[in-house]
């Protein structure tokens, strides 16, 4: 399969579902566009890529954490560490168990970073060789499933928030370092939408998946 087939099948498939999409520029993409799913006020920005040079289709999420639920992180990271370093962990172990790939964000304390969890971000790679409607779909599935999980764990424990996305220190260091799966994320990405959308730009890497 050709990335201009790849492109023409993804198109006619977000079609047939009638998923809202916005094109997006991007001079590394043979196709950029972010999508918005599921349908509904409940639905999340997603980005969906062809990297040009590459066989694969890049589908991923970033979600920015509460600036009232950061100050809740903190709370806890000062009462009670041990308690703070079992959610981290738990949080971690839920996006392992997922099955996609991610990458966190965290506070920065000089070189450390012991939190609170600024940001996250949800990806999956799907190849033409393994590219089906099906495989794109329940791909978008699994990585809002992923995100549903992380935030509906953040609002249990930490409220609901104030209703404004929080601090990402990675994003304003803007340091040149590449984002790695697993691990804190330090590029910023070139445009942030809302607290539920990346530009999926200086931030996506298609070599991680190599």
């Amino acid at each position: 399969m050709s990335p201009e087939e790849a492109e023409r099948l993804v198109r006619s498939w977000l079609a047939s579902e009638r998923i809202e999409i916005r094109e997006q520029e991007d001079p590394r993409a043979q196709l950029h566009l972010l999508v918005k799913y599921p349908q509904g006020k409940n639905g999340h920005m997603f980005a969906v890529v062809i990297p040009k040079g590459r066989d694969l289709l890049a589908i991923s999420s970033m979600t920015r954490v509460d600036e009232g639920q950061q100050s809740s992180m903190r709370d806890m990271m000062k009462e009670d560490e041990d308690e703070w370093k079992n959610w981290m962990h738990e949080c971690r172990m839920q996006l392992i168990a997922s099955g996609v790939d991610w990458g966190i964000h965290l506070g920065h304390s000089g070189k450390n970073r012991p939190g609170p969890l600024q940001a996250f971000n949800v990806s999956e790679p799907v190849w033409f060789d393994g590219l089906t409607k099906n495989e794109m779909m329940q791909n978008l599935r699994r990585l809002w499933l992923a995100k549903l999980g992380i935030i509906h764990d953040i609002k249990f424990t930490f409220g609901i928030g104030t209703g404004k996305p929080g601090p990402v220190d990675d994003w304003q260091d803007r340091k040149d370092s590449k984002q790695r799966v697993g691990r804190p994320q330090s590029s910023p990405p070139e445009e942030i939408h809302t607290d539920d959308s990346m530009s999926f730009g200086d931030d996506f890497d298609p070599s991680d998946w190599i």
